[in-house]
C-alpha cells in the first residue's frame, strides 16, 4: 500500500503496466477490494489485470467470484481460461470446466499442459470415461503426455474414471515419475480393491529410490485396508517415522482405526483413539461407526454415532447407520427413537443416486426412477433378469412383495439395467453412485455380471467394485 501511494504522488499510477503490477500484487495479498477498486477506476483495463483478479480470487477459492469477474470481463487470455478452468476443476464443477474448454477452442486459444492437466481433474471428479479419453487423445496430439503435470492428473483421471489398466498405461508412459505418479498409482490400485499389488507398486518405488511422503502412506494404508491385510497395515504404520521419516497425521491414524475396526479388533480400535496425539474428528468417529454396524456392537456405535452427530448434526447418514445397527440387533424402540430425531431435527435421508455416462450424455436414476426416456424397457429388463435371479438367491423367506423391492428399488439396479440394454453386448458398464453400495445391490450385481457375461463396474462413495464372472474385486469386504 506505501509504494501505491509512492505511485499516485508520483503520477505513476496510471501507466498500464504498474496498474497491472498492482493489481496482481494486490490479488496475491488477497486484497481483493483493492484490486477490484483500481479495475474499476482504470480507463481501459486489460487483460492481464482481469487475469491477474481471476488467477488470485481462484487461488484463493473463490469461485463464484472468480467465475463473476471472469464472465465481466469477456477475455480471451489464456492465463484466465486456465485459472478458471482450474478452479471449476477443484471446485467439483467438472462440467463447467470442461464446458470453458469448448469456448476456449472455439476463441482458437491454444491451451497448455496446465489446462490439460485441470481437465482430467474435471474428468476424474466426474468419473467421466470418455471424456478423458476424448482429453488424451488431444494430449497425445499436441504431445504434452510427457509434462508431468499432465501425466500425473491423467493416471489419476482414468482411475478415478474405473478404469486402472488404462490408469497404470498412463503411468508407465510418464518419463520421469514423481512421487505424485507413484502416489496416484498406488492410491488408484488400492481404490480398485487390489491392494496386495498396490503393496508391491510400493515396493517397486521404494527401490527405484523415491521416498514416500504422508500421501503415499496414506494410500498404502488405504490399499491395506481394502484388502483386509491387517498386519501389513500395522506394520507400516509403526515403522512410518523410523523408516520414512514421516509422523503419522490424522488421516493415517483415521485409516489405522478404520482398519483395525473393519477386522473385528474394537479394542485395539479404541486403545488407538485413545491414545493418538489428535482429537477423534468425524473421520475416526465415522469409522468406529461403521465397524460398530458390521460387527453388530450397539455399544460402540451408540457411543460412535453420539460423538458424529455432535460434530456433523447436518448428515443424516450417522443417523440411518445407528437404526441399521439397532435393527440388527432387534431394538426397535432404538430404531423409532433415531426416526423421531431425524424428523424432529429435520434431518433428511439423503437419496440415493447413480449415473453413468454413454455417448458424451450423462443419465441420472434415482430410487424407483419411472422418468427415464427407456424407463419402459429398464423394468423389461428387471423383469427379464428377475427370474434367473430367484434362481441363484436363496429368498425363500421373503415375500414376495420384499423380492421385488429389492430388485427395483435402488437407483444403481436401474443404472445397470440401462446399461446393459444401451450398450454393445460384452461392453464394460460403468456406474457412479453418491452412496455407500448396500448388501442387496451388491449380491444382485455379482449375479447379473454372470448372467449377463459383462464387466460391471461401480464406483460407490468409498471405493471402486469391479464384477465379474458373479463375484466383485472387493472379495465381499468394504
Amino acid at each position: 500500500m506505501e509504494v501505491h501511494a509512492h505511485l499516485i504522488i508520483l503520477g505513476l499510477h496510471q501507466d498500464a503496466r504498474l496498474r497491472n503490477l498492482v493489481v496482481n500484487v494486490y490479488s496475491k495479498c488477497r486484497c481483493f477490494g483493492y484490486a477490484r477498486k483500481l479495475l474499476d477506476e482504470s480507463p481501459e483495463p486489460d487483460l492481464i489485470s482481469w487475469s491477474a483478479l481471476i488467477s488470485g480470487y481462484s487461488q484463493n477459492g473463490q469461485s463464484e467470484d472468480a467465475s463473476r469477474v471472469f464472465k465481466e470481463s469477456q477475455t480471451s487470455d489464456l492465463l484466465a481460461f486456465t485459472s478458471m478452468i482450474t478452479v471449476y476443476s477443484q471446485d467439483g464443477q467438472g462440467e463447467e470446466a470442461l464446458k470453458l474448454y469448448l469456448e476456449m477452442q472455439s476463441q482458437g486459444i491454444k491451451p497448455d499442459a496446465f489446462v490439460y492437466s485441470s481437465l482430467f481433474n474435471a474428468c476424474a471428479s466426474l468419473s467421466a470415461y470418455e471424456q478423458a479419453k476424448q482429453v488424451h487423445v488431444q494430449v497425445l496430439k499436441l504431445g504434452f503426455i510427457i509434462d508431468i503435470f499432465a501425466g500425473n492428473s491423467l493416471v489419476n483421471s482414468y482411475a478415478k474414471c474405473g478404469s486402472i489398466d488404462d490408469a497404470e498405461r498412463a503411468f508407465r508412459e510418464i518419463p520421469e515419475r514423481s512421487i505424485v505418479s507413484w502416489s496416484a498409482m498406488i492410491g488408484g490400485m488400492a481404490q480398485h480393491g487390489h491392494g496386495r499389488l498396490a503393496l508391491q507398486m510400493f515396493n517397486e518405488m521404494l527401490k527405484e529410490g523415491v521416498a514416500p511422503n504422508h500421501i503415499t502412506l496414506v494410500s498404502v494404508l488405504c490399499a491395506c485396508n481394502h484388502a483386509g491385510l491387517v498386519t501389513d497395515a500395522k506394520r507400516y504404520f509403526s515403522s512410518m517415522e523410523e523408516l520414512f521419516s514421516v509422523q503419522p497425521m490424522e488421516e493415517h491414524y483415521a485409516c489405522m482405526i478404520d482398519i483395525l475396526g473393519r477386522a473385528g479388533k474394537l479394542d485395539e480400535a479404541m486403545e488407538l483413539v485413545n491414545t493418538m496425539p489428535y482429537e477423534a474428528n468425524a473421520a475416526v468417529w465415522g469409522a468406529l461407526l461403521g465397524a460398530a454396524r458390521i460387527h453388530k456392537n450397539v455399544d460402540l456405535g451408540s457411543k460412535a454415532a453420539e460423538m458424529l452427530i455432535n460434530l456433523e448434526p447436518e448428515k443424516s447418514g450417522t443417523h440411518i447407520l445407528l437404526a441399521n445397527i439397532y435393527a440388527s440387533a432387534g431394538m426397535w424402540d432404538g430404531v423409532a427413537k433415531i426416526r423421531k430425531v431425524m424428523k424432529d431435527s429435520n434431518v433428511k435421508k439423503e437419496p440415493g443416486m447413480s449415473w453413468m455416462e454413454i455417448k458424451d450424455k450423462v443419465h441420472t436414476f434415482i430410487v424407483g426412477d419411472r422418468s427415464h426416456p427407456r424407463g419402459k424397457e429398464i423394468y423389461a429388463k428387471l423383469e427379464e433378469l428377475s427370474e434367473p435371479l430367484r434362481k441363484e438367491t436363496d429368498l425363500h423367506d421373503v415375500e414376495e412383495r420384499e423380492k421385488a423391492k429389492l430388485l427395483y428399488h435402488h437407483s444403481e439396479k436401474l443404472a445397470v439395467a440401462f446399461g446393459l440394454i444401451a450398450t454393445p453386448p460384452g461392453a464394460p458398464i460403468r456406474v457412479k453412485k453418491n452412496l455407500r453400495i448396500c448388501l442387496d445391490c451388491h449380491t444382485a450385481i455379482k449375479l447379473v455380471s454372470k448372467i449377463a457375461s459383462r464387466e460391471i463396474i461401480v464406483r460407490d462413495i468409498n471405493r471402486f467394485h469391479h464384477f465379474r464372472d458373479g463375484l466383485c474385486s472387493c472379495g465381499d469386504y468394504w
